[in-house]
């Protein structure tokens, strides 16, 4: 059975939709990959979805979603991103924190930077996971 992994930002908008898509890119289909957010934005963020085509990796055309229980319920891992008290805490539940710079109204430099963090959690992440 695949391990599932659920990325937690306040906007899904940036760092967690970066990392689902590291997580995809690096970990195809051994992973279930999922992202949310506790106040998810209309849009993603432009700088995230230009950092990370710069890298080949394509998140243009995700959505920010709202995190349900269901969607806890249903993973082995949440990661979460800053998101600090509004993040709900489902005992039971493995969770990982990863204190990332939001990327939100950042440039692109900066961004990049938040990107590149990111893909070297996610590395550890797979490497953790698939190693069990």
């Amino acid at each position: 059975m695949r391990p599932a992994v659920l990325f937690v930002c306040v906007h899904n908008a940036g760092r967690s939709q970066m990392a689902a898509g590291w997580l995809r890119h690096l970990a195809a289909d051994r992973i279930a990959i999922y992202s949310a957010g506790t106040e998810p934005a209309d849009q993603l963020n432009p700088a995230a979805i230009t950092a990370m085509s710069e890298v080949g990796i394509d998140i243009a055309t995700a959505r920010p979603r709202l995190l349900t229980t269901d969607l806890v319920e249903g993973v082995d891992v949440v990661v979460t991103m800053g998101c600090g008290d509004t993040c709900p805490y489902f005992p039971g539940k493995r969770y990982v924190d990863w204190p990332l710079t939001d990327p939100a109204g950042q440039p692109l430099d900066v961004v990049r930077e938040v990107r590149d963090e990111i893909r070297s959690c996610v590395e550890h992440l797979i490497a953790e996971l698939l190693e069990r």
